[in-house]
């Protein structure tokens, strides 16, 4: 998908000025705001670019009759649309107006009303179950239900019309919750794994409601890993009925009832995810098939056939053979977030933003993007940052956009998951993606579109920061492991093709939130997302030899975990996650300064080198250290990115700085006088 910006979309913003991001956003600029350097202070200015990622991003979605159902994903407002299969147009829409995204979607069995569940960043206290009754389509959704678990990550419809849902908050258990159509009360029918982190799935019957639930974004630390409860609706109790080959996955991820069978699937972690079917009637009557995935969601049944999804592709199982089949597509389906089957066709929602009705019986298929079928495709938040001289990428759900920095055009390419954070090398562009996906890359002046270059331990899922290492010639990624605690240190090197990850270099808890190189060594920032043991632990390493080589615990003053690395010249500058700063003399091995910067780097922060300038932006604001005194002084107040998983800031050879203010991309040359 192509979305050329003219470069009227361009403006030039003095930094602090009046103009706000309102205005950014509405009717821009003819002419540049020029803004020049003077006696007293320094000369930044600031030029937009355009929005960082425009797509229609999507997180679920549910076939009804001949129609599909979306959910929106990191989009503003959230919003449900209606993809009308025959005619294979979007038909109508409803705006739910709160949270960020919609990953849970079920309809009751006669097909009148369809319900969605949010996922947001706080609890404002507003409803996050919503009914859409699909008669009226023109009428929005309302919002019908509230469960003190935040998000809402599954919602399954019993045959009489209740509605069950599961999700979570971190550092609390995930519950089951009931809405009651009929009286409009939401229950708390308890939790049965206390040791859970979320709940990600949920089925009902007549008579039972399964509960699945697992540790896939918090595990270690005592979490659980996958389980699977049988709550009975009479007597209201739970048992624990987690078939034990599925024990030491980390969470149940999906769950179906089909006729007289429960299909249920698991997330992977040291092993591949597996697939199980078992009678209702006998719940320890069951078989469990390992499959090659990472993952096994989006469950469809059709005759023996159950047809489901993997970070591969579709597959389907026989409950007649027991065997796992691939199902042929020509092309890439990307990361599913909808399968159906229905007239002999799947239908596949693609988060490439898609469409695919595949029939299986003719090898065919037939695919509608759905931004030309009249999706809105607005800005997304977004992930990482890189650029060069030429072009500028900005990472979003199951895209990249490349800005053309010569003439304004934009292309979405396409990369599954998220790419964290990225480095542009001589023009090539190298992402650590989320999740599970390793390191991609794409050479512009070769690639079609972007493709893996190296795969790491699937357990360590969460590429965070990257980093390159000239001495070396190395590509430094710091990672995390959801399932397992931790993290890693990957690296790859850009001249052999070699590749290593060692597990835990800082220790079994702490994770690797940021890495920095200098002279050939590697600094890691540990982080701690459990509420036990050390954080922010600083490890220089060997990258090549693979062995620490020193260590320093930062100060008791900064007690919150490292949120970003950056170094000039022997000095390692760090912040930490609620804003502490600090500074070490690698070559005396101790921390010669620390400051507190809460009023401006409230959360997680990045920082860059350039211009021999060490500049770092936060949620809210831009802004450089004083390579003499360490002092902060503000570069962009306000800047307020819209960020999906915190915010980056990176730098092109020229030393032009990249950030997004809004949902926008800008560009940002800063010449402090020092």
């Amino acid at each position: 998908m192509r979305h050329p910006s003219s470069i009227g979309r361009r403006q030039l913003l003095k930094a602090g000025g009046a103009v706000g991001l309102a205005a950014a956003t509405a009717q821009l600029l003819t002419a540049p705001a020029q803004a020049t350097a003077t006696a007293d202070g320094p000369c930044t200015r600031i030029t937009d670019l355009g929005p960082g990622i425009e797509q229609f991003a999507l997180m679920s979605a549910l076939q009804v009759g001949d129609t599909v159902y979306i959910g929106s994903r990191n989009l503003e407002p959230t919003r449900v649309i209606a993809f009308h299969l025959p005619t294979r147009k979007v038909v109508s829409q409803t705006v739910l107006g709160v949270g960020h995204s919609i990953q849970a979607l079920a309809a009751d069995s006669t097909g009148r009303y369809l319900y969605a569940g949010i996922l947001t960043k706080g609890d404002e206290g507003k409803p996050n179950i919503f009914r859409w009754d699909l008669t009226t389509p023109d009428k929005p959704a309302v919002g019908v239900g509230r469960t003190e678990d935040r998000d809402i990550r599954d919602l399954a419809v019993a045959p009489d019309g209740t509605v069950y849902a599961v999700g979570g908050i971190p550092g609390k258990a995930p519950a089951l919750w009931m809405y009651d159509p009929g009286t409009g009360a939401v229950t708390n029918l308890g939790i049965p794994d206390p040791k859970a982190t979320l709940a990600r799935a949920v089925a009902a019957t007549d008579s039972t409601v399964f509960f699945g639930a697992g540790s896939v974004l918090a595990g270690g630390d005592g979490a659980s890993k996958a389980s699977l409860y049988a709550y009975d609706r009479a007597a209201r109790t739970f048992t624990n009925v987690t078939p034990p080959e599925m024990e030491k996955d980390p969470s149940l991820r999906d769950l179906a009832v089909f006729g007289d069978r429960l299909a249920v699937s698991t997330s992977g972690s040291t092993e591949p995810a597996k697939l199980a079917v078992m009678d209702l009637a006998d719940l320890s009557s069951y078989t469990v098939t390992p499959t090659t995935g990472k993952v096994v969601k989006n469950l469809a049944a059709h005759g023996d056939l159950i047809h489901f999804a993997t970070d591969a592709g579709l597959h389907s199982y026989s409950t007649a053979s027991k065997v796992v089949a691939p199902v042929a597509f020509d092309g890439d389906l990307g990361e599913i977030w909808g399968l159906d089957h229905a007239g002999g066709k799947l239908t596949v929602v693609s988060g490439y933003g898609f469409v695919a009705e595949i029939d299986t019986t003719a090898g065919t298929s037939v695919v509608t993007d759905l931004g030309q079928a009249g999706a809105p495709v607005t800005p997304q938040t977004t992930m990482g940052i890189a650029a060069d001289h030429r072009f500028v990428y900005v990472g979003g759900n199951n895209g990249i956009a490349r800005h053309d920095l010569r003439n304004g055009e934009v292309v979405n390419l396409r990369a599954p998951g998220e790419a964290k954070d990225a480095q542009v090398l001589d023009g090539v562009l190298y992402t650590g993606q989320y999740s599970s996906q390793g390191m991609w890359t794409y050479d512009p002046t070769r690639d079609e579109q972007p493709h893996q270059l190296a795969a790491f331990p699937s357990e360590q899922n969460r590429p965070l920061d990257v980093c390159h290492d000239p001495v070396n010639e190395l590509l430094l990624v710091g990672a995390q492991s959801d399932t397992e605690g931790g993290g890693s240190l990957w690296t790859y090197s850009t001249k052999t093709g070699k590749k290593a990850a060692y597990i835990n270099p800082v220790d079994a808890t702490q994770l690797v939130r940021a890495v920095a190189s200098r002279e050939g060594v590697a600094f890691l920032g540990g982080d701690n997302p459990t509420t036990q043991g050390p954080r922010g632990t600083i490890v220089a390493f060997d990258p090549v030899a693979g062995r620490e080589l020193w260590r320093i615990d930062l100060p008791a003053t900064l007690t919150t975990g490292t949120a970003a690395l950056a170094v000039h010249g022997k000095h390692l500058y760090g912040l930490t996650r609620k804003g502490g700063f600090f500074v070490v003399d690698v070559t005396i091995r101790r921390v010669i300064h620390t400051a507190d910067h809460r009023a401006l780097c409230p959360g997680f922060a990045a920082m860059v080198t350039s211009r021999g300038i060490v500049y770092g932006v936060s949620d809210t604001t831009l802004f450089r250290f004083d390579p003499k005194t360490f002092a902060v002084s503000t570069v962009v107040p306000e800047i307020n990115g819209g960020w999906y998983s915190g915010p980056h800031v990176n730098a092109d050879s020229r030393g032009l700085l990249y950030t997004m203010r809004g949902r926008h991309l800008v560009r940002i040359e800063d010449r402090p006088v020092i």
